[in-house]
């Protein structure tokens, strides 16, 4: 295979508009999205590359309007007797179901829209580009190595190019081009029979949109030998103790918390029941909507599409709806779900433009995008300094939430006690526990703007047939007040 062929294949062109008017008769109303993506994985352990592997898909979904009910089908067979086949299939389903259908749906649920929206970025892909790109990936796992203890230095990165074009028969005309970057670094350090792990940020949290700007190399490396050093010091580091103590997260673990305590539970088609028997439901009600304070005052958390360099922005979800920032949560009340027009008309409840689809041959469902918590005032010295005795943790390493996304336990990878608004000696193996709600209450305080950091996870599992999505979260580091603090030997 040639090297450019590698980098991006040279596919036959195909004309989502064309399409759309060869199947347009077959039902009352038809829209086509046309879903494109070429991905490189690129990983090195202890210096040398373990893989190097890069994979093409595209194909199209088609959805039906038929008496009220809509039914997809999807095909990678763009010639036009795979494109009619699909538009028959789904029509034919659209009107066998139509009888059963949870509610009467209408066009009204697909408003027409045009636009086009493109990642921002520098540079992106070629051939000689890739060949540097991987000697970056061995010198960072290079640099991890700070010590023979370290036994283990892995350092990974995924580039996904994804095009995507919508159209229906009532006028919309939608096109949408993702570049996303991925990047994992990580050491373990063994000794004496004692194990420990530290990542940069966790094993999925450094996730962007943008170019290969996003990989500051010189920084990477000074970031990958604090890692490596980091682990050494968790072999030699006590427990975590058991206590109700104070708790300050950072960044990287107020994604995870973000993630299963706010975004899940808010997802009307959870709180509708839908996804009851695989995902879970939700302990939100639908009165709970403008009624609920789900935490204190500091607490401000907005689905977000537009913000530049974040994981999960776009401009129209997969129904063509145009993304606009809304608050879910302001002033820790309760206002707004996380759901698509078909949901909000079930429900008769404000969501927002989240009908979003893991690729072209799964059908669009509520799911998460950008969920952020706006900063406040504090700086993170503050913070620690507003602390008389607790822990301050980083990186996600283990989760555990129930089917209602309401009593959960976390774990961390990294730890510091804090004393005397000071922080003092490293703690391994630290985890939380909480309730949702009574844990949003006891937030205390919100980091600043200069410290508001942006992640994100490439793996937010949901749906039948099951289906991976891409989400964003960004949010400063946060003071919570008494909190059940636990560690290993628990």
């Amino acid at each position: 295979m040639p090297a450019t062929l590698a980098v991006r294949p040279d596919f036959p062109a195909f004309d989502p508009l064309a399409a759309l008017n060869l199947i347009r008769d077959e039902a009352d109303w038809l829209a086509l999205r046309f879903v494109q993506e070429v991905s490189h994985r690129r990983s090195v352990r202890n210096g040398r590359p373990e893989q190097n592997a890069v994979t093409f898909e595209r194909g199209v979904m088609i959805e039906a309007l038929i008496d009220g009910q809509i039914a997809y089908a999807a095909t990678s067979d763009l010639s036009a007797m795979g494109l009619l086949r699909a538009a028959r299939w789904a029509a034919r389903h659209a009107r066998l179901t139509a009888h059963v259908k949870a509610f009467q749906f209408t066009s009204a649920q697909r408003p027409p829209a045009s636009g086009v929206y493109r990642t921002p970025r520098q540079y992106w892909l070629d051939a000689a580009i890739l060949a540097e790109f991987s000697n970056g990936l061995i010198e960072a796992s290079h640099r991890l190595k700070v010590s023979d203890k370290i036994v283990t230095a892995i350092a990974e990165a995924t580039l996904v190019e994804t095009d995507m074009h919508y159209v229906s028969s009532s006028g919309s005309d939608i096109a949408q081009q993702f570049l996303m970057t991925g990047q994992h670094f990580a050491a373990i350090a063994h000794e004496g029979g004692r194990t420990q792990q530290r990542s940069l940020n966790g094993p999925t949290a450094r996730c962007w949109q943008g170019g290969l700007e996003t990989y500051d190399w010189e920084s990477l490396y000074r970031d990958c030998e604090r890692v490596g050093a980091e682990a050494l010091d968790l072999l030699d580091a006590e427990n975590c103790p058991e206590e109700t103590l104070d708790l300050v997260l950072a960044p990287d673990q107020m994604l995870l918390q973000i993630h299963e305590s706010i975004g899940h539970p808010l997802e009307l088609d959870r709180i509708l029941g839908d996804e009851r028997n695989y995902a879970g439901w939700s302990f939100v009600r639908p009165e709970d909507f403008g009624q609920l304070q789900y935490g204190s005052p500091l607490m401000n958390v907005s689905f977000d599409p537009t913000l530049p360099g974040e994981f999960a922005t776009y401009a129209y979800d997969d129904s063509g709806v145009p993304a606009t920032r809304e608050y879910l949560i302001r002033e820790g009340r309760l206002l707004r779900g996380l759901g698509s027009l078909e949901s909000q008309a079930r429900l008769n409840l404000p969501g927002v433009a989240n009908f979003r689809s893991a690729s072209w041959n799964r059908a669009p469902i509520d799911r998460m995008g950008n969920i952020n918590l706006e900063p406040g005032a504090a700086t993170l010295d503050e913070l620690i300094g507003a602390v008389e005795r607790g822990v301050y943790m980083e990186a996600n390493r283990s989760w555990s939430i129930d089917d209602y996304r309401n009593k959960f336990q976390f774990g961390c990878e990294y730890a510091r006690l804090i004393e005397d608004g000071h922080l003092t000696r490293v703690l391994k193996n630290p985890n939380y526990r909480g309730v949702t709600v009574p844990f949003w209450h006891s937030l205390a305080a919100v980091g600043n703007a200069e410290s508001f950091r942006s992640f994100g996870t490439p793996y937010c599992g949901k749906g039948e047939p099951h289906q991976v999505i891409r989400v964003g979260h960004a949010s400063p580091p946060c003071l919570f007040r008494s909190v059940e603090i636990f560690g290993g030997g628990t």
